[in-house]
């Protein structure tokens, strides 16, 4: 009997431990973020994205949209904004500018993470690298406070925070290519 007792209660113990090893799944919105990352960085670099027309629209198309699918629109568009993202946009906007040449000369990298990185430096002076440091690190920054800004304002979970700024550096990479 004590033997029966024993084998019951390890077994117990044994499931208790199994049932409490639940992984949680942690929910991404990519599409929101995309949206996000879209309408931010063209605000920023000044590049407004290109909407290419569907091809064979006919003109009862927009029609039927109109009074079939009004709501999916709705829920298409996803704007994030608050005075802290505006006032992160606005500084971003001005560093951008001043590190677009830069981008372009390959001095600076757009990374996969969405940060920008200094690359070679060749013929820049102690001062001009230190001043060209600078502007990346601010840029890092901001973007960084960004990142975690867009991730609160769609209440993603602060550990996909990285997430947030993969989505955003193909966008960056993107703007990039088309200036």
């Amino acid at each position: 009997m004590k033997r029966n007792f024993k084998v019951l209660w390890l077994g117990a113990v044994l499931m208790s431990v199994i049932f409490a090893c639940v992984t949680i799944n942690i929910y991404f919105p990519v599409k929101e973020v995309e949206s996000a990352a879209k309408d931010i960085v063209s605000d920023v670099t000044g590049k407004k994205p290109v909407k290419k027309p569907d091809e064979g629209q006919n003109f009862l198309k927009p029609m039927i949209e109109i009074f079939f699918i009004a709501n999916a629109w709705a829920q298409d568009a996803v704007t994030v904004s608050n005075p802290t993202i505006r006032a992160l946009k606005d500084s971003l906007k001005e560093l951008y500018a001043q590190l677009l040449p830069f981008l372009k000369k390959g001095l600076v990298k757009e990374g996969d993470d969405g940060y920008v990185a200094m690359g070679e430096t060749p013929g820049l002076g102690l001062k001009e690298k230190r001043d060209l440091k600078n502007l990346v690190d601010a840029t890092n920054q901001n973007r960084a406070s960004l990142y975690q800004e867009v991730a609160k304002a769609l209440k993603i979970d602060p550990s996909q925070v990285g997430k947030v700024g993969e989505t955003f550096a193909k966008e960056w990479k993107k703007a990039l290519e088309e200036k």
